[in-house]
C-alpha cells in the first residue's frame, strides 16, 4: 500500500485569519474593473445596483450552504474532500485535478500578470520586465508560505486590511459628494429589465464574488473549523456584498452613468474627479494591494488541495506531494510545483485560454456540492456538525438556482469554451485510472 508522509499540517488559523483569506480571496482585481460592464450589461444604474444585490445574494446562500458542509467535514483539501465524501472519489479526483493544474495556477498567472500590467503607472516596465516581476512575484510568495503557513496568513491580513482602504475611502468620497446632477434614481436613467443584458450583469458581478469556497482547502489548519470555517465565510461574504454594493453606489454619486458605463477603470476615473490625478495613484496603490492579497490567497488555499488528494492517495506521486516539510511543517512540495506551473502559464501566455475553457466545468462543481447539502442530511445525517444552514430549503436552492442559471447562460453564450472545458476535465479520467491501476498493483 502506498505510504504517504503520515505528518499533519499544523492548526495554526484563527477566526481573523479565516476572514481574512474568505475576503482577500473575493475582493481582487475585478471589484474594480467590473462596474462598467455590469452597467453596460444592466442598462441603467438601479438594474446594475440590483444585480450587485443578486450576486451577493448568490454568493452568500452558496456560502451559508457549503459552510454546513465544511462544518461537517472540517478537513484540508475543501470542494475535494465535500465532492468526495458525497459523490465518490472519481468526482472528487475530476474537481481536484482541474483546480490543481488548470485552475488555481492559472488564476495566479493571470492575477501576477495583472498585477505587473498596473504597476506600470508608477514605473516604467517593459513586457520582458513585466514577465520577469511575474515570476519574481511568484517566486517570493512561494517562498514565504513555505517557511510558514503563519507568515503566509499575516501577509494575507495586512494585505486584506489594506485592500480595503481605497474600497472604504471611494464610497467616502461618494457618499459626500454633493453633486446634484447626478441621480442614480433618475426615471429618464432607468429602464426595464431586459433578461438577457441583466442575466451577462450578474455573471460579471458573481466573478467578482468568486473565490470564497476556497478558505475550505484550509479547514485542518483551523484551530476550531466547525466553528470559524461557517464563520469565516458567512461573516467575509457578508462583508463583501455591503462593501460592493456601497461601492457601486458611490462609483454612481461620482460619475455621470454614460461615462460610468465606458471607462474601463472607474474607480481611478472617479477618484481623478474628486481628488485629481493623486487621487488616481492612491487607487493604483489600493488596486496593487487588492491583487497582491488575491495571489497571496490563492497561493495559500490552491495548494491544499493536491497536498489532500496525495494524502488520499489519490495524486501521482503521492509520497512527493503529500510530504510535510520537516522544518516548516508546511506542504513545501506541493507548493513549489504550483508556483513551477504557474510560471509556465505565465510564459506561455495560455492562462486565459485555460482559465476560461475550465470556468463552466467548475460551476458544475460549485452546483454539485450545494446540492450536496441535501444528500449530506440524508445520507450522512449521523455527523455530528455545529452549525445548519438557516432557512432550510430556501437557502440551498437560492444558490441552486444561481447556480444553475450560470451553467445555462454559459452553455448558450460561450458554447465552445462550455465543452471544451469538459473535454479537459475529462482528460484527467485517464491518469484517474492509472492511479488507481497503480494502487491495486501495489497491493497485490
Amino acid at each position: 500500500m502506498d505510504k504517504t508522509n503520515t505528518k499533519s499540517l499544523k492548526k495554526s488559523l484563527g477566526l481573523f485569519n479565516a476572514i481574512a483569506i474568505v475576503v482577500g480571496m473575493v475582493v481582487g482585481s475585478g471589484i474594480f474593473f467590473k462596474p462598467s460592464i455590469v452597467l453596460q450589461n444592466a442598462g441603467s444604474p438601479k438594474n446594475a445596483i440590483i444585480a450587485w444585490i443578486i450576486g451577493g445574494v448568490v454568493a452568500i446562500a452558496s456560502g451559508l450552504t457549503v459552510a454546513e458542509i465544511a462544518a461537517a467535514i472540517p478537513k484540508t483539501g475543501g470542494m475535494f474532500v465535500y465532492l468526495k465524501e458525497l459523490y465518490g472519489e472519481k468526482i472528487g479526483f475530476l474537481y481536484g485535478w482541474v483546480q490543481s493544474i488548470i485552475y488555481v495556477p492559472g488564476a495566479l498567472a493571470a492575477l501576477v500578470i495583472v498585477f505587473s500590467t498596473e504597476i506600470t503607472n508608477f514605473i516604467n516596465i517593459s513586457k520582458k520586465g513585466q514577465i520577469v516581476l511575474s515570476i519574481t512575484i511568484i517566486v517570493f510568495l512561494t517562498i514565504m508560505n513555505i517557511l510558514s503557513t503563519k507568515l503566509g496568513n499575516k501577509i494575507q491580513g495586512i494585505a486584506t486590511i489594506g485592500k480595503l482602504i481605497p474600497l472604504i475611502a471611494i464610497v467616502f468620497l461618494g457618499f459626500t459628494n454633493t453633486n446634484e446632477n447626478i441621480k442614480i434614481l433618475d426615471p429618464s436613467l432607468n429602464q426595464g429589465i431586459a433578461l438577457s443584458g441583466f442575466g451577462a450583469a450578474i455573471l460579471g458581478t458573481l466573478w467578482a464574488y468568486d473565490g470564497w469556497v476556497s478558505i475550505g482547502n484550509m479547514a485542518g489548519e483551523l484551530k476550531n473549523p466547525k466553528k470559524d470555517l461557517p464563520r469565516s465565510i458567512i461573516i467575509g461574504l457578508a462583508l463583501i456584498t455591503i462593501i460592493y454594493v456601497s461601492f457601486n453606489i458611490a462609483l454612481m454619486k461620482i460619475l455621470p452613468a454614460d461615462v460610468l458605463a465606458m471607462s474601463p477603470k472607474a474607480a481611478s476615473d472617479a477618484t481623478v474627479t474628486m481628488l485629481g490625478s493623486n487621487g488616481a495613484k492612491f487607487v493604483s496603490i489600493g488596486i496593487l494591494v487588492s491583487i497582491f492579497g488575491a495571489i497571496n490567497g490563492y497561493m495559500i488555499t490552491g495548494v491544499r488541495i493536491p497536498y489532500a488528494m496525495a494524502k488520499d492517495g489519490l495524486a501521482p506521486f503521492n509520497n512527493f506531494f503529500g510530504k510535510i516539510n520537516e522544518k516548516y511543517q508546511t506542504p513545501a512540495n506541493a507548493l513549489v510545483v504550483q508556483g513551477v506551473i504557474a510560471c509556465i502559464y505565465v510564459l506561455s501566455g495560455s492562462f486565459d485560454i485555460l482559465t476560461n475553457l475550465v470556468m463552466f466545468t467548475m460551476w458544475i462543481f460549485f452546483v454539485m456540492a450545494i446540492f450536496g447539502i441535501f444528500i449530506l442530511r440524508k445520507k450522512f445525517n449521523h455527523i455530528e456538525r455545529s452549525y445548519k444552514v438557516p432557512l432550510y430549503p430556501v437557502i440551498p436552492l437560492i444558490g441552486l438556482i444561481g447556480g444553475i442559471y450560470i451553467l445555462v447562460s454559459t452553455l448558450i453564450n460561450n458554447t465552445l469554451f462550455a465543452v471544451l472545458g469538459v473535454i479537459l476535465t475529462l482528460l484527467g479520467w485517464p491518469i484517474y485510472l492509472y492511479i488507481k491501476r497503480q494502487k491495486v498493483a501495489i497491493v497485490e
